[in-house]
């Protein structure tokens, strides 16, 4: 039950932080005019630049994952959610994953944005052709967890059972290509590692080819939920030791989040959280304040992405929350600076909600996010005496 309430802490604060500020941001949006609202329709030539470069200017582009994985999901929401006609518009690309992503922030023109994780840092530096990293790649907020998911025969009911054998990291430069591959070396874990595409890994496994196919991705992830085992496969605890890295969480997957996999109950596993990363343009620069109406627009719309439609993986995100060796995008820091007030009183509802209603250590984060929206709608009708 503990770990229920935390989590529904954490998701209530992010929906009230999001709800409060959303009027206001609003507001500013109001004021602002929209790009193609009464400008004189000109000459050709000059209505074809100018329409060129008002789509350039309101247009942020995120490098995501591989379609169907989590963060093409996740950058699918954010395009449908913060879509602004003229103003803004979120434009997700298809990546490799957290580890590629990294370098296309850094280094590719045209993006501004990408899904990156709590170890993107050292895996840069650890490259020496690059410099002042941290300058560069900065972060607007952490995100969700992703977990360690190791699919192999049922025979083996232990990561450390894989040793010496041949286990698949996805493709190369993705972001399983180098937490998996973190994880294992930090739980003492050497295998034959190989570096196939996730669908052709699963085939591949079928057929004895492989022993292990490895993805570290935000749960549930699709093309995992939608393996059938045949009763031969099944996922594998990986278990939590002193010698894991500190950028490495313990965590579960349960039955209820990949049924064909897991009969029953709940297995260990490990998690790295994941971020909104972001390329630190100079001050001033047109990219910097065109990202500055992206952070004014995620953090004030943020609760939109708290709905049922929306990936169930933003009930888990904290806007709040440092990441430890990161430095926050100066917007994104004075947008949270802003609003500290709302954030506590977000904070104080939540808590006080539990204290009274108590609800059933059985009641899942929906039960409890759409109990606490009638709480608290009728807790302000009362002090406002409606």
């Amino acid at each position: 039950m503990r770990g229920r309430r935390a989590g529904f802490l954490v998701a209530m604060a992010a929906h009230c932080l999001g709800l409060l500020a959303g009027q206001t941001a609003a507001a500013r949006a109001a004021e602002q005019p929209q790009a193609g609202s009464s400008q004189p329709a000109g000459d050709d030539a000059t209505s074809e630049l100018t329409l060129g470069e008002r789509m350039n200017a309101a247009t942020v582009a995120v490098i995501t994952g591989t379609p169907g994985g989590t963060y093409f999901r996740i950058g699918a929401d954010l395009a449908f959610v913060l879509d602004d006609a003229d103003r803004l518009r979120v434009l997700p690309v298809l990546g490799k994953g957290a580890g590629q992503n990294a370098y296309d922030l850094r280094f590719l023109k045209g993006i501004d944005l990408a899904f990156l994780r709590t170890d993107t840092l050292e895996q840069l530096r650890q490259d020496k052709r690059l410099q002042n990293v941290e300058r560069h790649i900065q972060y607007i907020a952490k995100l969700f967890d992703d977990e360690l998911h190791i699919i192999g025969p049922v025979e083996i009911d232990d990561a450390r059972k894989l040793a010496g054998k041949r286990v698949s990291f996805d493709v190369k430069g993705s972001g399983t290509d180098y937490s998996g591959r973190a994880m294992f070396r930090s739980l003492g874990i050497a295998v034959e590692a190989v570096n196939v595409d996730q669908p052709t890994a699963l085939d591949m496994l079928r057929k004895g080819e492989l022993d292990a196919v490895v993805s570290v991705a935000a749960k549930p992830v699709s093309i995992i939920a939608g393996f059938d085992p045949g009763g031969k496969f099944h996922l594998i605890p990986a278990r939590f030791t002193d010698s894991v890295h500190e950028a490495y969480i313990p965590a579960s997957l349960a039955s209820s989040d990949y049924p064909k996999l897991l009969t029953s109950g709940t297995i260990d596993t490990l998690a790295v959280g994941s971020v909104l990363g972001v390329y630190n343009h100079p001050k001033g620069s047109p990219r910097y304040r065109k990202l500055t109406r992206f952070v004014e627009a995620f953090f004030g719309k943020f609760d939109a992405f708290l709905s049922p439609q929306r990936h169930p993986k933003w009930r888990d995100v904290n806007l709040a929350a440092s990441v430890s060796g990161w430095t926050r995008f100066r917007p994104a820091q004075e947008w949270l600076d802003a609003h500290r007030g709302q954030e506590a009183m977000a904070a104080s509802e939540s808590a006080q909600f539990l204290k009274e209603q108590q609800p059933s250590a059985t009641a899942d984060k929906e039960e409890l996010y759409q109990a606490f929206l009638k709480w608290r709608k009728s807790r302000r009708s009362a002090a406002s005496g409606l």
